[in-house]
Parts: C-alpha cells; structure tokens; sequence
C-alpha cells in the first residue's frame, strides 16, 4: 500500500491546482445544498402545517381551500356539530375562513405577486400551530385591521408593522406581525372574517371550516357525516391528509433543482478529473517508479483514486459551511397550486448536509476514475522516459 503521506505531499506541491479545484467543487456543492436547503424548507412548511386532530371542510372536488365555498348555514351548522373540542370559554374550536388573493408589490422594486388573505373567526388562530404575535397586537373585529405573518412582511411593500392596503377600495391597517412556527401559516394575511367578506361584498360567504376533533371515532363520524349528505355536497379531509397532498406543488421546483444539481455536479467532475489528468502527465516519472519498485497496478489506482476524494471532500466541506450562515434565512416561491407566494425558511440539516458530502463524494469518485485508469495502464519503460 503506497504511504498516505505521499498523496498528502503531491496534493502540497500542487497547492495552486488543489486550491483552485477545491473552491470549484466547493461552488458546486454550496449551490447544490442551497437548492436542497430550499426544497426542505418549502416541506416543512407544510409537513409542519397539518394536524391530525384538525379536520378541513371543503366543496367536494376543490384541491385546495382557495377553489372552495360553503354555504353560510352549512357554516353554521358544521362549526357545531359534535365531537368538536371547545376552548376556555366552552366555545367550539371551528372556525369559518373565507380565503382571497391580492396582487402586492414586492419590496425593493422586485414585481408583484400573489398573497394570500384569510379571513376568520377569532377562534382560527388557535388552531394554528405556535401561533405567537411577535411585534404589535392581534387584530380588532369590525375596524377593518390585519395581521400579517413576519416573513411576508420582510418582503411584501405595505405589509410591514402600521402598513396599510386597499381591498376592493377599503382601507385596511396592519397592526400585528406573527409567526406560526414555520408553518404555511406564515405566508398568509389575516383579518378578521366579516371585515374581509364585507369589504369584498361577499356577505356571509366562508371558503372552508377549519375544526379541532381530538377522538378519532368522533373525526370519522364528522368525515362520513359530510359526506354522506348531499344537500351540501361537501367533503372533510385531516388536516394533515390535506397538506401532504399540497406537497405535489413542490414537486416541480424539486425535479428542477435535482436537474440543476446533476448539471453542475457532471460539470465539476470534468474540473476534478482535469486536475488529476495533470497530476499524471506531470508524475509520469513517480508513476514509472513506483511500478518498477513493486506496487501493484490496483495499488497505484486506489492511490490517485484517494487524491481525487480528498479534493473533492475538502471541496465538499467549504461548500457545506458556506451554507451554514443561511440556515434558517427566509425565502419564497410560487405555489403552483394556488399560484400564491408562499414563504419558507432554508435549512441546512444532517440530511441536507449529507446530500451535499454526496455529490462531492460522486465528483471525487467518477471525476478521479478515468485519470487513475490512465495511469495504471502506462508502460513501465515509457513512464521513465519522461521528464
């Protein structure tokens, strides 16, 4: 077995080319992992959504919540039904949500976009997980007032602490910023229910009902009870059932990124493979000697298969703690399914991090392949030869 120390060594002459290649696998990495970082965030948000104690009640055959209506006494008669469970006041934990979209201008003259405006009843907000007014107050019935989720804030113009909007002409004032622990609550507008259904001139209308059922037998009861009157033709769906199927509007972003990925990983293998081709037309010579002292050809292959790894793992390595300061930094995309912003937060985890240690651990591997090949099938005599 040829002594580590002489890889280490060759890796030590050629600084400038081992430094150069290891930033460039670090680039690719850093990219990748801020992609992977991403996708994990946006099913986060809506893995951390759903609970299973919480049943939505739709139009049967809408999708999502912003292609459904009810109709106002179903409304009524849903958020009492029983097995609901109730607050502090003995109020039933249901709440009627009406849901809109407003184009808003983005900050720093980045366009427009669509956001989305909930309205509902007081009692919505306990049904969202860790929801926490983090900067202001919450929101007032009857005086037209808003909270808005922080990270929407950060990048929607108006939506900021005291920022106002127009909604069909009435003026609506943002008095509280939220955060509902990184849920896809957090790319969401809220007012109050009859404030945004009076503004839109859509009296009494609801989108959905949104209820806490902590038995499952009483969740199933509710399930087929909907279900099975056909006056109202409605459907129930858990909560958690429901955001996981919203996850299919991320599986376009997510085979994007995966092609982008393998696009800039098949590049740095060309970038690891081109140092390793110069390290053998330069060690021709060691190469020579190496074979005429003894070591075997695998011998001499698993040895330059080493140096490539080790570039493309310290390559690897840079790129993952570059990403490290960006780890919980909020962004957003597009839902496909509503065509609404929704918001996220990257997160560079052990998963993440390990996909990124991957791809370099592939960059090293197929990059380093070839080049040691090539090197073992030289000639013993015509690799002395060389200078």
């Amino acid at each position: 077995m040829i002594p580590l120390k002489y890889n280490l060594r060759s890796l030590s002459v050629r600084w400038v080319t081992t430094l150069l290649t290891c930033l460039a696998i670090g680039i690719v990495v850093c990219a990748s992992v801020l992609t992977f970082g991403m996708i994990e965030g946006i099913e986060h948000a809506l893995t951390s959504s759903g609970d299973a104690t919480d049943l939505i009640i739709m139009r049967k055959g809408s999708n999502n919540e912003l292609s459904s209506t009810i109709a106002p006494t179903a409304a009524r008669d849903l958020i009492n039904l029983d097995g609901i469970a109730k607050d502090a006041q003995g109020q039933p934990l249901a709440s009627r949500e009406f849901i809109t979209v407003l184009i808003q201008p983005r900050r720093n003259a980045g366009g427009t976009a669509n956001v989305i405006v909930r309205g509902l009843d007081k009692v919505g907000r306990e049904l969202r997980p860790n929801f926490t007014i983090v900067e202001g107050r919450d929101l007032e019935a009857g005086v037209n007032e808003l909270i808005v989720s922080k990270s929407i804030s950060t990048r929607f113009e108006n939506l900021g602490l005291d920022g106002s909007i127009e909604i069909n002409n009435v003026n609506f004032r943002v008095v509280g910023l939220f955060e509902a622990g990184g849920s896809a609550a957090e790319s969401e507008v809220w007012a109050d229910l009859r404030d945004l259904t009076s503004a839109q001139r859509y009296n009494g209308a609801v989108s959905v009902v949104n209820m806490r059922v902590p038995e499952e037998a009483d969740r199933q009861a509710i399930i087929d009870r909907v279900r099975e009157n056909d006056q109202f033709k409605l459907s129930a769906v858990v909560e958690s059932d429901y955001f996981e199927d919203q996850k299919s509007s991320s599986l376009a972003i997510k085979v994007i990124a995966y092609i982008i990925a393998a696009f800039l990983t098949f590049g740095a293998m060309f970038a690891a493979a081109n140092t390793m081709y110069a390290a053998v037309s330069s060690r021709a010579r060691e190469i020579g000697t190496l074979r005429a002292l003894g070591f075997a050809r695998s011998t001499i292959l698993v040895s330059f298969m080493l140096e490539s790894l080790v570039i493309c793992l310290i390559g690897g390595i840079l790129g993952c703690l570059a990403t490290l300061p960006l780890n919980g930094l909020s962004g957003g995309t597009q839902n496909a399914a509503t065509f609404s912003e929704i918001t996220f937060s990257f997160r560079f985890g052990p998963k993440v991090l390990l996909q990124g240690m991957g791809l370099a651990l592939a960059m090293g591997l197929i990059g380093g392949f070839f080049p040691a090949i090539r090197a073992i099938r030289m000639q013993i005599t015509n690799a002395l030869r060389q200078s």
